[in-house]
């Protein structure tokens, strides 16, 4: 026990000291900067990751990131930009000194270019591909040719190809004689003489199997293509649903164009779910860099929106306006009936959201899904039908509006289960995003309901 306990505590030290060793980076850094003293910033900067250095960055004020690139920018490296949060970018472009920045941009892929500029304004673009080899720029700017958020746009054009008929020491002496290559890749795509791609051969087979082999023999058995005009988001799915490392892209002859990697295909889902969340929330895309107005601006039209559903559930409690000074106690349990549903009604809406997103939600299985739902709510109406059955005889000394609220609890959650499914679903179906729009829609039924459910059946029994 002492072992364990002394193992425990020194985890803990190291913990601590990693955070001290961590914050006393940044307290150096800024003290460079504050100093203008650029070898100890470098110095500083130095054993930091390209992430880190972007989180650094975003966390700084404007003033200490002028300051910083500026002392530090000979030693800007381009994947810095590709870390950096959106809305930084093109501050962080504007500072930098053009040949730095044409420097920092040449050693990216051209995957990551185009992530870099497809956002920026056309100067600040075409200073980037100004900066770019002629082979380089005509490839990026192929790529953003293609629509927005498609695969065009996510693939990077290096691809390391062999023709079908090769041996695996043609495709080693091939691999080791070339200096052009990717610096990170995963399989050779195999290629028949029209530039169809026709299977992928992992660098691991290739390296354990006889020189002699032929490459067509080694070929995965799950093998993708990739449309070029393909939504990023199915991209991300099939990367996920199949288990692919990377994908080669073709275009409308079915030609090799481009391979996506895992990298860029999980970079999506990530901003798939993150979107996901923050549009339930009703606050759209957005960071913590963005400025007040701009924050404003997003979160306004839904704050809104959410005072129209206020005002009309104000309306429906108006109609029972001399029930309520009757009895004072409607007053107070009826937010009671309105929040359970509420939550109840966006437990079934994250749950439908995140199963359309994911295709688990589809028409086979969907009226499944808005039963088990319905029954949940169903379930839980009656025991907190119950629950709240004997607090309103305990609290108020009557049965009756125990009876009353019962009722009203086991209506408002049903139907916030099947609205919490169903208004997800309609949305989809219309076209529009669930994530964004279902929010103030489900809100609006449970506190409708809920308010009309109570006040009605306290009308009809107590009154």
């Amino acid at each position: 026990m002492t072992d364990q306990t002394e193992d425990t505590q020194d985890t803990n030290d190291a913990s601590e000291d990693a955070y001290v060793l961590n914050r006393k980076a940044v307290a150096d850094i800024l003290d460079a900067v504050e100093t203008g003293d650029r070898d100890a910033l470098v110095a500083a900067m130095e054993p930091l990751h390209a992430a880190d250095i972007a989180d650094l960055l975003e966390q700084i004020n404007s003033h200490e990131r002028t300051e910083l690139l500026r002392l530090y920018d000979r030693e800007f490296d381009g994947d810095i930009l590709s870390e950096l949060d959106e809305a930084l970018r093109e501050e962080v472009i504007a500072i930098l000194n053009p040949d730095v920045l044409a420097e920092a941009v040449r050693d990216l892929d051209s995957d990551d270019v185009v992530d870099l500029i497809e956002d920026l304004e056309d100067e600040q673009q075409e200073a980037i591909l100004d900066a770019l080899e002629d082979t380089d720029r005509a490839a990026v700017e192929q790529s953003l040719s293609y629509p927005e958020y498609s695969a065009g746009r996510l693939m990077q054009r290096e691809v390391v190809m062999a023709p079908e008929h090769w041996t695996v020491g043609e495709a080693i002496d091939y691999l080791r004689s070339h200096d052009d290559l990717p610096e990170q890749f995963y399989h050779v795509v195999l290629v028949d003489p029209r530039m169809h791609p026709i299977g992928n051969v992992t660098l691991g087979k290739i390296m354990g199997a006889r020189r002699e082999v032929l490459l067509r023999d080694l070929v995965e058995e799950v093998f993708q293509v990739i449309p070029v005009t393909q939504y990023e988001g199915d991209v991300a799915y099939a990367f996920n649903q199949y288990h692919l490392i990377s994908a080669p892209v073709v275009d409308e002859d079915e030609r090799l164009v481009g391979v996506i990697t895992i990298d860029d295909a999980m970079a999506v889902l990530d901003e798939e779910h993150e979107e996901d969340i923050m549009r339930l929330a009703g606050v759209g895309e957005g960071s913590l860099s963005d400025k007040v107005i701009n924050t404003t601006k997003r979160r306004l039209p839904w704050l809104a929106v959410n005072l129209v559903t206020a005002v009309l559930a104000s309306m429906v409690i108006a109609q029972f306006e001399a029930a309520i000074a009757q009895l004072v106690a409607l007053a107070v349990l009826m937010p009671i009936v309105a929040s359970m549903g509420g939550n109840a009604g966006t437990q079934s809406l994250t749950v439908a959201v995140r199963a359309i997103a994911t295709k688990d939600l589809t028409g086979a299985n969907v009226w499944r899904v808005i039963r088990r739902e319905v029954l949940v709510g169903l379930v839980n109406g009656v025991i907190f039908a119950v629950v709240m059955g004997i607090v309103g005889l305990v609290w108020f000394g009557s049965p009756a509006l125990g009876y009353v609220i019962a009722a009203a609890m086991v209506i408002n959650l049903v139907v916030a289960g099947l609205a919490g499914t169903v208004i997800p679903v309609i949305l989809d179906k219309m076209g529009v995003d669930p994530a964004l729009a279902s929010g103030a829609f489900v809100t609006t039924v449970t506190d409708v309901v809920g308010f009309f459910a109570f006040l009605g059946l306290a009308v009809v029994v107590l009154l």
